[in-house]
Formats: structure tokens, C-alpha cells, sequence
């Protein structure tokens, strides 16, 4: 399957599966949300959790997308960039996931303020995953 034509099946999609390596070379998997911007994937993760550590370490990733009511898959493999933590209810972060925000939700969230405020303080970050292969099939 061509990467392209993945790329249409997986913007009707907002779920899927991150595989990241761990520091002794095993798997470990998150369930996500993603949005598809152009043709990067991005996710919305937190500075202090496990698949981000693994992401700065390293970079290759699988992402996995599933869809069982139609025996339908698509594993992408590839490598991701992690922006820096939202630090200001104002920076380049911050405004990075207030996009992610609406594309993920389908609407605008009813506070932004509280919203932006609830980034820095979890110290969430974008993760652009830019695939370079794709396995699967989709029905």
C-alpha cells in the first residue's frame, strides 16, 4: 500500500496504538488519539511519561491503527520530533495544541485559558510522527 493512499484511511481515524522501543530494546504500546496535519501524524503526550523518554532516546516508532468491524489495520513505521514542553499558556506548544485541541474534538474547547493553563502545568508536548512505510489492509 502506498503511503499516501494510507495516509486518506487514517484521516478518517482519530485512535491508534504507539509502539516505542524501551531502553532494553522491548516494545511497550499507548493507546493515542492523533490528528493527521498534511503528512505528519501528531500527538499530544506529557514530558514525564515512559513513551516519551523512549522517544527521545529513540526515535523510530510504529503506529498502529485498527479498525475490527472491518478487518481493516495499518502499521506505519517511521520517526517522530518532539517539541519542546508547553512552558507559557502563550508559546509555540501551547498554540501547537490548542490546533491538535479542535482537530481531535471537532469543536473549540469552551475555556482556552484554562485549556493553555492545563498544558504548561502538565508539561504536554506535540510528537510529529512522519511515517516512512506502511503495512495492512483496509476494507
Amino acid at each position: 500500500m502506498e503511503l499516501s493512499q494510507a495516509r486518506s484511511w487514517a484521516a478518517d481515524r482519530s485512535n491508534a496504538v504507539l509502539i516505542t522501543i524501551r531502553a532494553d530494546g522491548r516494545p511497550q504500546s499507548s493507546d493515542i488519539s492523533y490528528r493527521l496535519n498534511g503528512e505528519v501524524f501528531e500527538i499530544s503526550v506529557t514530558a514525564d511519561r515512559a513513551k516519551t523518554a523512549n522517544m527521545r532516546r529513540d526515535p523510530r516508532v510504529v503506529f498502529h491503527i485498527t479498525e475490527p468491524s472491518s478487518w481493516s489495520y495499518l502499521s506505519f513505521d517511521g520517526t517522530v520530533e518532539l517539541t519542546d514542553p508547553a512552558t507559557e499558556p502563550g508559546d509555540a506548544t501551547a498554540d501547537a495544541l490548542v490546533a491538535y485541541y479542535e482537530a481531535v474534538a471537532g469543536k473549540p474547547h469552551p475555556d482556552w485559558d484554562e485549556y493553555r493553563a492545563a498544558m504548561v502545568a502538565e508539561g504536554r508536548l506535540i510528537v510529529r510522527f512522519t511515517p516512512a512505510s506502511v503495512v495492512g489492509q483496509t476494507r
